[in-house]
């Protein structure tokens, strides 16, 4: 059962479970498990998708559930309008406490080069006494809040690698040697990037829907790991 976030006539608006497709590609032909099914059969409904995330990626997703509002919901992330902000913990702490990352990227179809830019800001900092690397006798990580301003594929994740702040648990674009030390550590098994907050216009109503999406257990347990309390950081710091 999906949990969902807010439902009308109109739209739905899910919380993505991190490992569940949003809907079937030809890269995992033959699975049937996606997010675009599992609500048609909750709420009985057509829906569909009005942007991605990537499989691992948990949080925030919003389906239109009327075919002919699609183009103007779609129309608000390509011309920028929606506000789209992830929490994600990487290795290291950056110099500067909040930054853009203004960085193109090759479209991973086309192979062209894309604009792209993402806005980040540290949210907490932790240096725990484990050798994550075999370099140094600790190792230090930070929680970033995360805001797009482009919507290429893998954005955040091959962003903060161009700046060497991997996420965690990221196995395509992080450190390997990180994502080991925590599966060994604290048994984590996901990417810790979380789609945390949206806010946009109701094509119908007009009314400006700001909404949160739960942080999730595997993530809220790294948290805890690292020495941050989750209701606290959340309530005074985001």
């Amino acid at each position: 059962m999906l949990n969902i976030l807010f439902e009308d006539e109109y739209l739905v608006i899910i919380d993505k479970p991190a490992g569940l497709l949003v809907h079937r590609t030809r890269q995992a032909f033959g699975e049937s498990d996606c997010a675009l099914q599992f609500l048609r059969d909750q709420i009985g409904s057509w829906v569909s998708p009005v942007h991605r995330l990537d499989r691992a990626t948990s949080g925030i997703l919003l389906f239109a559930k009327q075919e002919e509002i699609l183009p103007a919901l779609k129309n608000q992330f390509m011309d920028r309008s929606v506000q789209k902000s992830y929490l994600t913990i990487a290795r290291g702490i950056p110099q500067e406490k909040t930054g853009l990352i203004d960085h193109p990227l090759h479209s991973e179809r086309s192979g062209k080069l894309q604009e792209a830019q993402t806005s980040f800001s540290v949210v907490a900092q932790s240096e725990i006494p484990y050798n994550s690397t075999g370099r140094y006798p600790t190792s230090r990580y930070s929680l970033l809040k995360i805001d797009l301003h482009t919507g290429r594929t893998h954005q955040i994740r091959r962003h903060l690698a161009h700046i060497r702040h991997y996420i965690i648990g990221d196995k395509k674009h992080g450190d390997n040697k990180q994502n080991i030390f925590f599966e060994n550590q604290f048994g984590l098994k996901n990417l810790l990037l979380h789609a945390y907050h949206l806010e946009f216009k109701h094509p119908v109503t007009t009314e400006i829907l700001n909404l949160t999406c739960p942080i999730p257990v595997h993530f809220h347990s790294i948290m805890q790991e690292l020495g941050w309390q989750s209701d606290e950081i959340l309530k005074d710091r985001i």
